[in-house]
C-alpha cells in the first residue's frame, strides 16, 4: 500500500509538471509566431519598397539606354522592359505571368503564417524575400504591362535583373540553407533524446 502511494504522488507530480510545462510551450510558441510574423512584415515590406523605388528612378530613362557602368567588368545599368520571363520565353505573357506570380506569393504567405510557431527567423525572412520578389514583378505586370529590369551582368550572357528577382533567388537560397539547418537541428535533439533515454533505462 505505502508503494502504491508513493508510486501514486509521483505521477501526481509528473502531472503537475506536465500541465506547468504546456502553457509554457504554449506562450514560447505564440512569442515566436509574433516575432517571425514581424519579421516576415519587416522584410517584405521593406523590399517591395527597394524594388519600387529603383524600378521608378530607372523606368525614367529610355528603354535600352545605358544608365551606368560596366563597374569591374561585372555588370552594368540599363533599362530593359520585359513583357516576358527569364531569357525571352513567355514573351507578351505578361499577364498570365503575373496571376502566376501572385499564386505563388499566396502560397508563399500561406506557409510562413503556418509555420509561424515552428519556423527559424532564417526561413520566415527568406520566405518574406521570395513574397516581395514576386509581389514586386506583379506590381509592375499589372501597373505597366512590363517588368522594369535594369542590371545587367557583363562577364556572362545572363538576363537583365532588378531587386525583386534578387530577392527570389537569394530568397530561394535562404530557404533551402534554413531547411538543411532546421532538418539537422531536429536530427541532433533526437540523438541527444534518445541518448538521454538510454542512460536513464
Amino acid at each position: 500500500m505505502a508503494r502504491n502511494g508513493e508510486n501514486n504522488k509521483a505521477c501526481s507530480a509528473g502531472t503537475s509538471v506536465e500541465h506547468t510545462l504546456r502553457p509554457d510551450a504554449a506562450l514560447a510558441a505564440r512569442r515566436r509566431r509574433t516575432c517571425n510574423i514581424a519579421v516576415f512584415l519587416v522584410v517584405a515590406l521593406a523590399w517591395v519598397l527597394l524594388d519600387v523605388a529603383t524600378k521608378r528612378h530607372f523606368n525614367a530613362f529610355v528603354p535600352g539606354e545605358l544608365v551606368g557602368g560596366p563597374y569591374a567588368g561585372i555588370f552594368q545599368l540599363r533599362l530593359v522592359h520585359n513583357t516576358g520571363a527569364a531569357w525571352g520565353i513567355f514573351d507578351d505573357a505578361t499577364f498570365a505571368l503575373g496571376v502566376f506570380s501572385l499564386v505563388v506569393c499566396g502560397v508563399v504567405l500561406a506557409y510562413a503564417l503556418a509555420s509561424a510557431k515552428s519556423s527559424s527567423p532564417l526561413l520566415t525572412g527568406a520566405l518574406a524575400l521570395v513574397f516581395a520578389g514576386g509581389v514586386g514583378n506583379a506590381l509592375d505586370r499589372f501597373t505597366l504591362g512590363y517588368v522594369v529590369d535594369f542590371i545587367e551582368p557583363v562577364f556572362i550572357d545572363f538576363p537583365v535583373f532588378n531587386v525583386a528577382d534578387i530577392g527570389v533567388t537569394c530568397g530561394i537560397v535562404l530557404v533551402l540553407v534554413a531547411l538543411l539547418w532546421e532538418w539537422r537541428h531536429a536530427e541532433d535533439t533526437a540523438g541527444n533524446d534518445s541518448r538521454e533515454g538510454g542512460e536513464r533505462a
